[in-house]
């Protein structure tokens, strides 16, 4: 990575899914009777999202996507973010892009006219506040190379990227294009693989980049690691990563997360929540917790905590975003 004096301005510049989450509550019998893969999350087509949509009760929509869901979190803890993604010149298209621009971060991208029209993702909830995602992908499949600031992206402290958008050509070609951007301007690059099934269907691909020294700082669960080191023990997977990445998180739902980076290891356990309500953005907010403490140079254990303090908000209420200033919390729990 080539050295960069220039303070940056951004903190976080992100790529990700522009997708619309569409939140209907459920019992385990309807999951079943659809077929789905509770607590997973699959693609779906048109004709599934309609079908889909047709068989939920009363639903909320809430913007959404990985990434910019980590942007949310991001801009609510008092963080620089600016967001690149395609939406499509449509309703929703417009209900995403009024709603990442509220929330103060920064998104020019134009709409795409034409179908396919925005992405959005179908999620059932169980009263356990298990989610089940079915994703439409839409105009975000449609993301060009040509659409990327590479001068915006030089200017951030961190280029976070997302694994579920790596899996079409267009937007996986816009990544590796931000990914050089960034190391030529001596920035940091954050990845997520996403989920279990990106892994499986592109894990040479995110290997290749692991072993290159392309990614700085990697975001995974427990079952994405083991998927990635094809090994179900986790400190044997931990030992197996953690060589490989300056900085390694991973997380383990109700059992905390763990860092490594430079030989340190730190852990911390999951913040005690009176009731899980939604587990949607659940990962999406722990990384922005510890990218904000990270991109301050505040200690490894500090950033663990905050990306679990994040992540118990986003799980007590529905939606993959915070409803509480969690900068305000954040000087709560972390005085």
């Amino acid at each position: 990575m080539a050295s960069n004096p220039v303070a940056p301005v951004l903190d976080v510049i992100a790529i990700g899914n522009a997708i619309i989450d569409v939140i209907a509550d459920c019992e385990d019998s309807r999951i079943e009777e659809l077929g789905l893969a509770r607590g997973g999350m699959m693609l779906i087509d048109t004709d599934q999202a309609r079908d889909l949509y047709a068989a939920m009760g009363p639903a909320r929509e809430i913007s959404g996507g990985s990434a910019a869901n980590t942007l949310a979190g991001l801009a609510s803890l008092g963080a620089r973010c600016a967001f690149i993604g395609q939406v499509a010149d449509d309703q929703l298209g417009e209900v995403f892009a009024h709603d990442i621009r509220a929330a103060g971060i920064a998104f020019d991208i134009a709409p795409r006219a034409g179908d396919p029209p925005t992405a959005r993702c179908l999620i059932f909830v169980t009263p356990d506040g298990q989610r089940t995602m079915n994703t439409f992908l839409g105009a975000s499949h449609y993301l060009p190379a040509e659409a990327l600031d590479e001068a915006a992206i030089a200017r951030a402290a961190v280029l976070y990227l997302e694994g579920y958008l790596w899996d079409p050509e267009e937007p996986r070609a816009a990544m590796r294009k931000a990914i050089a951007a960034a190391r030529r301007a001596g920035r940091k690059v954050a990845f997520t693989p996403s989920e279990s099934f990106v892994i499986e269907r592109h894990r040479d691909d995110f290997m290749a980049l692991i072993d290159a020294g392309e990614i700085d700082v990697l975001f995974c669960n427990e079952h994405e690691m083991a998927a990635l080191v094809r090994t179900d023990d986790f400190e044997a997977g931990i030992a197996m990563l953690a060589p490989k990445i300056p900085v390694l998180v991973v997380t383990r739902g109700p059992g905390g997360a763990v860092a490594l980076s430079g030989g340190e290891r730190a852990e911390v356990a999951a913040e005690p929540i009176d009731r899980v309500v939604d587990t949607t953005g659940a990962g999406d907010l722990f990384a922005a917790g510890f990218l904000f403490a990270h991109v301050r140079g505040m200690p490894l254990e500090k950033c663990l905590r905050l990306g679990a303090i994040c992540a118990c908000e986003v799980i007590s209420h529905y939606g993959a975003r915070p409803e509480k200033n969690l900068s305000a919390l954040m000087a709560e729990r972390l005085g």
